[in-house]
């Protein structure tokens, strides 16, 4: 008898991808406006703060003609305004924008407030406005994803699809607001999809070009803090040096995690002995913001042209100084306070901050000064992220450098292979276990997918008429179905036990059930726990004579 081709697939997809593709078109254009939007808003606010005119100007607080001794007051202001927001608002828009989504998605259907999607931008411009050293890139991935969860939930979608909305609004804002679709679509990946399937890759890729496209003409081409390297930099010893540079960025990363979760702790702790609401918690973050910016001025805000200025090279060693020392403890102390802001910006920062500090006690000249500075960088955010893949490209992004690419991968490597040794959790993932969810970042394929149902089911002499259809009830399973339909099958419809039918001639040849299923699962325990050698040398029989 011919054999005919199996029904299975390589993927699990159907028409209803060109539906939610289409969606994802109009996710990525309001995502992509709404990033605009919330840039343009948080220039309002700095200028509010601290120029006290209505402008658009992108300006930072460290230029404020205001008195040295009056800017320390301001964060205070903006952290109290924040509390306020989110006491009588929504409590969901404190925090650092990542894990409300992973959250969201993972807690709640996918579904988020409509609040939310009011009150994460405007309570995010005005930390950031009033001089919080955070990253835009949270609030914004977390408005955007609130943003498809609402166009998602006007439509009739399943849990998955919702998620893919979010995600793709998530994606998009990000897209939007660094001109770096790739990364964008990879941080979905890497951090929020928990699956790489093309039901939901493409609608969030779609998303994510679309903003891509409309940043162009909204905002401006070319990367952000554009890069030159030329050859004359030694590759070779380069090479050999991003290792340890990963290495050591890596132990920062854990570092700066383990201190923004400390002065969390310090926050709930001192606050609640003391009976202070936490609605009052981010004007006390606005207090650190305040000292350290007394200090260290260019430590206020997004501080983009600091990034720019590390990436040149040469950078005064007092701003390498301070954003290590200075721009690390504000931002680990007021975001700890549950104010709205981002991650990513601070950490790119400090992570080019560290690698340029150890190029100059190096001794190294300015280009090489540069890399350093992006390897670090790339390092910091593949470490305190858990997202390698995501940080090596985001950096090309943000950069165009891609003569960096092989120090950038090693460092980016090396970083991630640290925190994920010494670090259970990420500091994005820290905040959810820490409300007693757990969440695992590995991905891989069900082990009952790569089994088929004849290679662990058993004979079924029990049967009446055995080889025969009739009398049987309508669940049954198929030899060449996969153990995962099955057990699915079984969590549906409560039915522990089939028969087995081969497809082709419709004759019953066995059955099962629960405990069968449990043979694929061993297989793969026994994979990952058994070591075995299977090539030895063998003895030459002169030597045993």
């Amino acid at each position: 008898m011919k054999s005919r081709p199996s029904a299975l697939r390589d993927f699990t997809v159907d028409r209803r991808v060109w539906i939610l593709s289409g969606v994802a078109v109009v996710i990525g254009t309001g995502a992509a406006a709404l990033a605009v939007l919330l840039l343009r808003a948080i220039a309002v606010a700095t200028n509010l703060f601290y120029y006290h005119r209505l402008s658009l100007a992108m300006v930072g607080p460290a230029g404020s003609p205001l008195s040295r001794w009056l800017m320390p007051l301001i964060p205070i202001v903006g952290g109290l305004l924040v509390g306020i927001m989110a006491r009588y608002g929504s409590d969901k828009i404190r925090g650092h924008g990542i894990p409300e989504a992973i959250e969201a998605i993972l807690l709640r259907g996918a579904r988020v407030d409509p609040m939310v999607a009011l009150l994460k931008p405007l309570s995010a411009a005005i930390a950031i406005g009033s001089g919080g050293p955070f990253g835009a890139e949270g609030p914004i991935i977390m408005t955007g994803g609130a943003f498809g969860s609402l166009v998602a939930q006007w439509l009739k979608l399943t849990d998955a699809e919702r998620t893919t909305l979010l995600v793709a609004g998530a994606a998009a804002g990000m897209s939007a607001t660094f001109s770096a679709p790739l990364a964008a679509i990879l941080l979905a990946v890497e951090l929020l999809l928990f699956e790489w399937r093309p039901r939901s890759l493409v609608p969030v890729a779609v998303a994510s070009v679309i903003a891509g496209a409309l940043r162009i003409s909204w905002l401006g081409t070319g990367p952000l803090f554009p890069v030159e390297l030329r050859s004359s930099i030694p590759m070779a010893r380069t090479l050999l040096v991003a290792c340890p540079l990963g290495i050591l960025v890596g132990f920062a990363s854990a570092g700066l995690s383990r201190l923004m979760y400390g002065f969390e702790d310090g926050f709930e702790h001192i606050c609640g002995r003391l009976h202070i609401h936490w609605m009052w918690w981010p004007a006390i973050g606005g207090v650190g913001i305040g000292l350290g910016g007394f200090f260290f001025p260019r430590g206020l805000g997004v501080g983009y042209d600091n990034i720019a200025e590390l990436l040149h090279g040469n950078a005064p060693v007092g701003l390498l100084l301070g954003l290590l020392l200075a721009k690390s403890l504000m931002w680990a102390f007021s975001l700890s306070s549950g104010t709205s802001g981002g991650v990513l910006a601070p950490l790119l920062m400090i992570g080019a901050a560290l690698g340029e500090t150890l190029a100059k006690l190096g001794h190294m000249p300015g280009e090489t000064q540069a890399l350093w500075a992006l390897m670090g960088m790339g390092a910091m955010l593949s470490g305190a992220l858990g997202v390698p893949l995501t940080a090596i490209l985001f950096s090309l992004e943000l950069t165009r450098a891609l003569p960096a690419v092989l120090p950038l991968t090693l460092a980016c490597i090396s970083a991630y292979l640290v925190t994920s040794l010494a670090m259970p959790r990420s500091i994005l993932t820290e905040k959810l276990s820490r409300r007693g969810y757990h969440l695992s970042r590995e991905y891989g394929v069900d082990p009952l997918e790569m089994v088929i149902v004849a290679e662990v089911m058993t004979d079924a002499p029990a049967l009446p008429d055995r080889g025969h259809l009739a009398g049987l009830p309508d669940i049954l399973a198929y030899t060449d179905e996969t153990c995962r339909a099955v057990a699915e099958e079984m969590a549906t419809t409560g039915v522990m036990s089939m028969p087995v039918v081969d497809r082709e001639t419709g004759l019953i040849c066995g059955n099962v059930n629960a405990e069968d299923l449990l043979a694929g699962r061993k297989r793969a325990v026994v994979r990952e726990s058994e070591q075995t050698a299977h090539i030895r040398l063998r003895r030459d029989k002169n030597l045993d004579s």
